[in-house]
């Protein structure tokens, strides 16, 4: 009996704590939902959670507006590009790593997940000038362009791919590669037959995270575009004038924002649990 009401008072405890957590989680999301469904003469009146009337101009306005329809599609064509060419160079090196006894491939690893560590600030004016006076053939140059910020996040976020897959593909056992090339296979088949199929939960939630990290950037895309490759989140900065800021548009702007990156998730939700717990445990 005594067991059993300590283990109802630690489910409680459980039960308490995260609904807590949860609340204290959602809550800025909800203050800036409540923020966008409130006109500007609600806005600077008494503050309240409470939404009585729905101001729905913040958001046909700015669903209308085309500098925020191309910074959306911007955002939304730099961070799939990214995710998608980040998750497949990951894959490639993770399996060289994993399967072939490189000299040095330790250190090799401890290297590349180094260059996640440095402040991204430190980069900014070298890659300015890179991407201004250094990468031009022509008029052609890098800066202000999709493909730049591609690359560019490739960089950043190629470490984190291969630190995230490193466990996923060392799980694979490298007993199916052999029995593979005992059956006629060669590398590419391996990887394509053998180890993709295997490794789906983990390239899940490696493209994901990766797809997040881009997508959320501002201290670089600010940077290095200006007119056309600009992204949604330097777009929220444009609500901040010398005349004001605009709170309502600002905040429909930031909560659409959420949808593309909500839609990602819930697509992705069932290998996202398999895929962090991928490899974690070994016979």
């Amino acid at each position: 009996m005594r067991h059993f009401r300590k283990k109802a008072s630690g489910s409680l405890m459980a039960i308490v704590f995260w609904t807590l957590a949860s609340l204290i989680t959602l809550l800025p999301i909800y203050w800036m939902f409540a923020v966008s469904a409130k006109s500007r003469v609600q806005l600077f009146g008494s503050p309240s959670f409470v939404i009585s009337s729905f101001f729905t101009e913040n958001y046909t306005i700015t669903l209308s507006d085309p500098a925020f329809q191309r910074y959306m599609i911007n955002s939304i064509v730099i961070a799939t590009s990214n995710a998608l060419l980040v998750t497949a160079l990951a894959l490639l090196a993770t399996y060289a790593l994993s399967r072939y006894k490189l000299p040095g491939k330790e250190n090799l690893f401890f290297w590349t997940i180094t260059n996640r560590m440095a402040p991204p600030a430190v980069f900014l004016l070298p890659l300015f000038l890179l991407y201004t006076q250094v990468f031009v053939v022509a008029d052609v140059r890098l800066f202000d362009t999709r493909i730049g910020l591609i690359l560019l996040y490739c960089v950043f976020n190629l470490p984190f791919a291969i630190w995230t897959l490193r466990g996923v593909i060392d799980g694979i056992p490298k007993e199916l590669d052999e029995a593979a090339f005992v059956d006629g296979a060669n590398t590419w088949q391996v990887l394509t037959q053998v180890i993709l199929p295997l490794a789906k939960p983990g390239l899940a939630v490696t493209g994901i995270l990766t797809w997040v990290f881009a997508w959320n950037e501002y201290l670089f895309a600010a940077t290095l575009t200006s007119v056309h490759a600009r992204t949604i989140t330097t777009g929220l900065a444009e609500f901040v004038t010398v005349t004001g800021t605009n709170w309502g548009r600002m905040a429909a702007t930031a909560m659409l924002t959420l949808v593309p990156a909500l839609l990602v998730l819930g697509l992705a939700q069932r290998h996202i649990v398999a895929g962090l717990t991928f490899g974690a445990v070994k016979e």
